[in-house]
């Protein structure tokens, strides 16, 4: 498993890294998942708090106690929840961010987060004070790193700008090329490129005809339009799965492909497909063959 720096950081993470929102809810369950990832070579692990509202990082936590200086641990704030109530609304205050740390920092067992991500955001949020809050908590230790989770240029733009994050957390796959309007400007920060959704709820899988069938088409594709795309991306590539993470990670600002997993079967074969994506290294039938979309909203 190879690696990349993240952002102007020190921290290397494996091009292939474990989405921990899919981990089922069981500790025996998600355990030999978490130790298989462990020994093909991924180190990172990306979970939030809003997951399970806590469960998750519970899981996450007891599960990467014993390997905890070998990996490297991301987490989420900004989704607000009160233990007992349903729901949750959006609160990137300092005093929730200060709040929500120390409880994520109890439930995953350790004493520092590696990055620490804004879950989220809106252009009226009180960006200042929200960096200053992720320096501070950076100074005195209780993380190493900060980036951000978000498709709304105009808020990822912004706190990049205007911070010394190293990270966002983008949708991005064959399907939804969107954000590649902005690589150039996000490398242009020094921050990296963590990418979720990008094997597109199964459409990009080799059971993709599977998932096609149970579909309405996704984003802006029909149903129609993703057959006529994946039957000439299969003709073109063999491998759909192998080749949705070889295009992903074929862009220098990607610094990892965050994959979730919900069962062995799944992990074993996004691990499989990484493997075979090592010999994809033309791309360019993809121009011809996917939309390259732009977001139009949130500019």
């Amino acid at each position: 498993m190879k690696k990349r720096k993240l952002g102007k950081s020190e921290i290397e993470i494996s091009e292939i890294s474990l989405g921990c929102m899919s981990l089922p809810t069981s500790l025996t369950d998600a355990k030999p998942i978490v130790e298989t990832a462990l020994e093909s070579g991924v180190n990172y692990f990306d979970t939030a708090d809003l997951y399970d509202k806590g469960i998750n990082e519970e899981i996450v936590g007891e599960l990467l106690k014993p390997h905890r200086h070998d990996i490297v641990l991301a987490t989420k704030v900004g989704n607000r929840w009160e233990p007992g109530e349903d729901g949750w609304h959006w609160d990137p205050s300092p005093s929730h961010i200060e709040n929500a740390l120390k409880m994520s920092l109890k439930r995953l067992q350790t004493d520092y987060i590696d990055v620490y991500q804004l879950h989220g955001g809106t252009i009226d949020d009180p960006w200042d004070e929200i960096i200053s809050t992720f320096e501070q908590l950076k100074k005195e230790g209780y993380i190493r790193e900060y980036g951000i989770s978000s498709i709304r240029p105009n808020v990822f733009r912004s706190f990049l700008e205007r911070s010394h994050g190293i990270s966002n957390m983008m949708q991005y796959s064959l399907l939804d090329r969107r954000s590649e309007e902005w690589f150039d400007e996000i490398s242009d920060t020094n921050a990296s490129v963590v990418t979720r959704g990008s094997i597109a709820k199964g459409l990009l899988t080799n059971e993709w005809q599977k998932r096609v069938e149970s579909s309405n088409g996704y984003l802006t594709y029909s149903k129609e339009q993703l057959i006529e795309t994946l039957n000439s991306l299969q003709i073109c590539y063999e491998d759909i799965h192998a080749l949705s993470l070889a295009y992903n990670l074929s862009h220098p600002v990607i610094a990892s492909t965050v994959i979730g997993a919900s069962s062995m079967q799944q992990l074993l074969e996004n691990l499989k497909a990484y493997e075979k994506s090592q010999a994809i290294h033309d791309f360019t039938p993809i121009e011809q063959i996917t939309k390259k979309e732009i977001y139009t909203e949130h500019r």
